[in-house]
């Protein structure tokens, strides 16, 4: 509509709506927001506007147009302007963009993702004048915050597979390791030395972790089980039988004795802790599930799946909340930042992060090219991923800034090609990051205490960024 109104009525959106208006206007020679040449307007004197008017139309329907049939109807000013003031502000400001040029594309985090370009043209419904936006400066990144950057100081070997998951205890004491081995290993974290080794599994441990509320460590593993160790006889008083196929991770509600999982088989499920009852089993997702977290805030459960989509579940109802579909590739980390209310998920397309409770998207974090398992993110908002070809990549989680990479030499004896990372993890002091990985290590990580802005400078321009529309 607007711009059937700018090709026909716009010199007559311009015509003085009275001679007092004409004489307080003074002489105008320019030409108006649409590029329409305006005339000259001498005080004092009417002016005569030259009105084309519209395509011919026959008087009735089923008329040919001849020349005799054919009528000339011009615009009067009064409908013109109902015709400018019936149309809504908004229409006419995304009619309007349609043939404006494309300025900088930039969102601020947490900004729609339908950004209108700069100079939109709004039709003012009071006196049916066009007044044309100011262009505003276009918004660039703001400066990441300084983090010193990390390096490797203890590699700890002693499992005999792929190391695919980690998890440090509350106490700050020692950390647990699940591997394709089919073993799980307890590890003291100052000194890097094996406390245990508890046997039980029969196919790959995918999943561990240790309860803040009990003396209880959880594992799930390929082999479709559930396992609940009682830490103070080291042995384990509890399965948790459901799952149709390999089990590939799992998480603790914070508040309540709740355990979930997520499964191969497509489903995430709920379990009573003490009961071992199937409270829920979460199903929508249409291929493996392959991450699960869980919050006290609502939504409580976050799932990440192979079926490229991420969904937010209502525990009590055991339904999906929101299902977010950006994600081209499968989904297999999603970490909640332990400040905000925000969370990130990574994909061999891009790092995306969220803002809860409805999954605002908020911006990417590109440049790790690769398929990422792991993710991680301590208070300071030092943000890692990490990668089946070994890489790990740390991010500034405001900015999105990419401050450090790192790719760690394998284990001497160990093939090349054994270099990825299947999880990662900050100790509860947030001192140290350790790594699960491909050749059958644990690396221990810490940041550089000589590392200083001078020496590791921010390598940043206040440029403006295009981010990448998902």
């Amino acid at each position: 509509m607007a711009i059937k109104l700018r090709n026909e009525y716009g010199p007559v959106l311009h015509m003085p709506t009275s001679k007092e208006n004409l004489k307080e206007k003074g002489p105008q020679n320019a030409s108006d927001s649409y590029g329409h040449k305006q005339y000259p307007a001498n005080q004092g004197q009417e002016v005569e506007y030259l009105v084309t008017g519209t395509h011919p139309y026959p008087p009735g329907p089923g008329v040919a147009l001849t020349a005799d049939t054919k009528i000339q109807r011009m615009p009067s000013e009064s409908a013109a302007q109902s015709l400018a003031v019936a149309l809504p502000t908004s229409q006419a400001r995304v009619d309007a963009n349609r043939s404006a040029p494309a300025g900088g594309e930039y969102r601020h985090p947490g900004a729609s993702d339908r950004s209108q370009p700069a100079g939109a043209v709004v039709m003012d419904s009071g006196n049916a004048k066009n007044s044309a936006l100011m262009a505003k400066k276009a918004p660039t990144m703001p400066k990441p915050q300084w983090h010193p950057p990390w390096k490797l100081y203890r590699v700890i070997s002693g499992h005999l597979g792929w190391v695919r998951c980690i998890a440090v205890e509350p106490g700050n004491q020692w950390f647990v390791t699940g591997s394709a081995d089919r073993t799980i290993k307890i590890w003291d974290l100052a000194s890097g030395k094996l406390k245990l080794s508890l046997t039980g599994h029969i196919s790959t441990v995918r999943g561990v972790i240790v309860s803040t509320r009990s003396p209880y460590l959880f594992s799930c593993g390929e082999d479709k089980q559930v396992k609940c160790w009682d830490l103070e006889y080291n042995k384990v008083i509890r399965h948790y039988h459901g799952h149709l196929s390999a089990v590939y991770g799992l998480d603790l509600h914070p508040t309540i004795d709740v355990l979930v999982t997520c499964s191969r088989d497509s489903t995430a499920r709920i379990w009573d802790v003490r009961t071992k009852a199937s409270v829920h089993t979460l199903s929508g997702h249409t291929n493996a599930v392959a991450t699960v977290r869980c919050q006290a805030a609502e939504p409580q459960i976050i799932t990440g799946s192979h079926d490229t989509t991420i969904r937010l579940w209502d525990l009590v109802a055991g339904k999906t909340r929101v299902t977010l579909t950006n994600h081209k590739k499968s989904v297999r980390a999603v970490v909640l930042h332990p400040r905000h209310y925000t969370f990130a998920s990574g994909s061999p397309d891009n790092i995306k992060q969220w803002k809860f409770p409805d999954g605002s998207f908020i911006q990417n974090l590109s440049g790790h090219n690769a398929i990422i398992n792991t993710l991680t993110v301590n208070s300071d908002g030092v943000l890692v991923s990490g990668a089946d070809n070994g890489t790990m990549h740390l991010w500034d989680w405001r900015t999105g800034y990419n401050f450090q990479r790192v790719h760690a030499a394998v284990q001497p004896g160990s093939l090349d090609s054994e270099s990825g990372i299947f999880a990662c993890a900050f100790d509860q002091s947030e001192s140290r990051l350790l790594t699960a990985e491909a050749d059958k290590t644990i690396k221990v990580y810490r940041e550089d205490d000589t590392a200083t802005e001078e020496t590791h400078p921010v390598s940043w321009k206040p440029e403006i960024i295009k981010r990448k529309r998902f």
